[in-house]
């Protein structure tokens, strides 16, 4: 690389195993990926305290403490890139990595040193282990000499490993010349007061900065008092109590619900809590929308001034949700995600869907699609392969909502059922400004299968989608119109593909992690020329009565066209003189493709023609509302 380097297969350890990533190392700082998505660790080169190596069994180690007192350790390093990234960081950073050994004697009687939030316990001049003081969730001093360290079990350190630390004792004798005491305060007593001051141990005395009581949370379910220490976030429940650290916090999202007296406020995690064998990588709390909190926080002015001043405030008033995600964001640095530009018909920023066997809202946001409450699914953009829409499954009544479909790069699919109808022009514009793929108008057979099928029952509606997809199928416009729908004002405009910039801080680290499973794909929606069963409506012999047709009245205007059909028009002979004897099929795709690649500006002529255009129809449909004029109806056969 250019400017820096690239490895693979770095490992990032910590109590809760080791993640396999990418590790960037720049002239910027350090940027790890763990691998399949979700946490990341970015470090700028101005936060670097210091570097080590330390040869570890087949590789080697990079230790990377930063000044929040956070240790980094990255395995999987070869010998050749010691040599090189110890130069690279001597250049670009000033700093000159330090080497540390490894010590494999088995003794255990050797010198602890309490540096930031880890402790480091060295034998003969090497280091035998290192632990953060984060994870402690309890001190005890047993007898006069001897403390003893427990760790939190049900955080997100031990989620990812089958067995995990849960305490350590330490012996420190009346002649330990490191921590010197008196007859009323040996030198374990030392060495423990030091341990709860550096650990920020909840119960060892110390206050939390600040304290939410009654929380309801929807995943894990239950009530909760909210604990937000300086280090980690509490959940203190009536039979569960979760540690939480900061540097596994992902992301937050705040996401009012539409119509509601409540917001979502969702914790995403990397690793995820655990409770018995159910993990829990996002914690979905519900506040009311309209409840305000009066919050002063706990926190000496020396370590405010030194520390946080620019990052909180010592008293916050407002919206709990705003002082609750205010504060947890100063103190994790972790980013808040927003709605983005999606509105729904109700002037929400969520539709109400269904997802496996559970009803919920889903949320388009501006990087993401997130389903809440539970099973709380998010997708990142980056990694769908597809959306689809599709015909709802059941008929009758049911006919006036659809399924979105939602496939991923892993093969691993998404089916959010029971949309309601009215919601789908604003979801097709906004998932097409993203450039995602939409099955529906890739090309192929299954272009009028699906979009056709998604609105077509409807008497009452027009699809400007659908007409586009028909005038392109016959190669030229027509104003034919399918005897399943009829002329009407097209209230909402004809939707558009053009792309919006991204106004919200969404990341790409978020991740939701379900067990890939690889389900057969939902069938296509039957096409209207496909066979039927026989129902009550039908003769004899299978013929269906038919109901009089409702014809197109010769005198009704010309609908508008979108604006994709104006570049349509202009493009399709190119396409065809680029690539003759290409078929109908084949040209809509092209123009498709071509469409989606265009910048904003390059659409602005055809959106403007378009608009022009709505604003003719609508000119035209006003006085032929006024005089209309009669139609001839065919008027069918009512017998048998």
């Amino acid at each position: 690389m250019a400017d820096g380097h690239l490895f693979n297969n770095i490992s990032l350890g910590g109590r809760g195993g080791t993640n396999p990533g990418q590790l960037r190392v720049h002239s910027g700082g350090i940027v790890w990926k763990k691998q399949g998505g979700g946490k990341s660790v970015d470090v700028d080169k101005s936060d670097i305290v210091s570097l080590t190596w330390m040869k570890v069994p087949r590789s080697n180690q990079l230790g990377v403490r930063v000044k929040d007192g956070l240790n980094y350790k990255f395995t999987g390093f070869r010998d050749q890139d010691v040599a090189s990234l110890t130069t690279f960081f001597q250049n670009t950073c000033g700093i000159t990595p330090e080497e540390k050994q490894l010590s494999v004697s088995g003794k255990n009687f050797g010198e602890v040193d309490l540096n930031g939030n880890m402790l480091t316990f060295s034998v003969g001049g090497k280091q035998a282990f290192e632990v953060s003081l984060a994870d402690v969730a309890q001190t005890h001093l047993q007898a006069k000499n001897d403390v003893l360290l427990e760790f939190h079990v049900d955080d997100t350190t031990g989620a990812n490993e089958k067995d995990s630390l849960m305490e350590i004792s330490f012996h420190i004798p009346n002649s330990n010349t490191q921590f010197v005491g008196d007859e009323n305060h040996p030198p374990a007593q030392v060495f423990r007061d030091k341990i709860v001051s550096m650990a920020d141990v909840g119960a060892g005395g110390e206050d939390a900065v600040a304290l939410f009581e009654g929380i309801a949370v929807l995943t894990p379910r239950g009530r909760y008092s909210i604990e937000l220490h300086l280090s980690f976030l509490r959940l203190q429940g009536q039979a569960n109590d979760f540690k939480i650290q900061y540097s596994s916090v992902v992301r937050f999202f705040l996401l009012p619900k539409s119509n509601q007296p409540h917001t979502f406020v969702v914790v995403t995690l990397d690793p995820p809590i655990r409770k018995g064998q159910t993990l829990y990588p996002h914690i979905v709390m519900q506040f009311e929308t309209e409840a305000v909190a009066d919050c002063e926080l706990t926190m000496s002015d020396e370590l405010y001034n030194t520390k946080y001043k620019d990052k909180l405030q010592l008293k916050y008033k407002g919206l709990i949700h705003e002082v609750f995600t205010m504060i947890l964001r100063g103190l994790s640095g972790a980013k808040i995600t927003r709605p983005g530009k999606f509105r729904s018909v109700q002037d929400g920023y969520a539709v109400k869907s269904s997802l496996k066997a559970e009803d919920g809202v889903l949320y388009p946001l501006e990087k993401s699609f997130f389903f809440l409450p539970k099973p709380p699914t998010l997708i990142l953009h980056d990694e769908i392969d597809y959306v689809e829409f599709e015909r709802h499954a059941a008929g009758g009544s049911n006919m006036q909502y659809f399924d979105l479909l939602i496939r991923l790069k892993s093969e691993q699919e998404h089916l959010f059922r029971n949309i309601q109808r009215n919601e789908y022009h604003n979801l097709f514009d906004f998932i097409s400004s993203k450039g995602l793929k939409i099955l529906n108008i890739g090309g192929g057979d299954q272009i009028t299968d699906g979009v056709a099928a998604v609105l077509q029952d409807d008497d009452d509606a027009v699809d400007p989608h659908l007409e586009r997809i028909r005038n392109e199928a016959g190669g030229e416009e027509s104003d034919e119109e399918d005897e399943d729908f009829v002329a009407d004002v097209d209230d909402g405009g004809s939707p558009t593909d053009d792309s919006g910039g991204d106004d919200s801080d969404a990341s790409d680290n978020g991740d939701e992690r379900e067990k890939p499973v690889k389900k057969p794909r939902p069938e296509p929606s039957v096409k209207a020329s496909s066979s039927r069963k026989k129902t009550k409506d039908d003769g004899e012999d299978g013929s269906k009565k038919r109901k009089p047709k409702k014809k197109k009245d010769p005198n009704a205007p010309k609908r508008a066209s979108s604006a994709f059909m104006f570049f349509s028009n202009a493009e399709r002979e190119n396409v065809k003189k680029g690539k003759p004897g290409i078929t109908f099929t084949e040209t809509g795709k092209v123009l498709g493709e071509r469409w989606n690649k265009l910048s904003a500006e390059e659409k602005e002529p055809y959106e403007a023609m378009a608009q022009a255009d709505k604003k003719r129809y609508s000119e035209q449909m006003s006085g032929y509302n006024k005089n209309p004029q009669p139609m001839i109806v065919d008027s069918g056969s009512d017998s048998a």
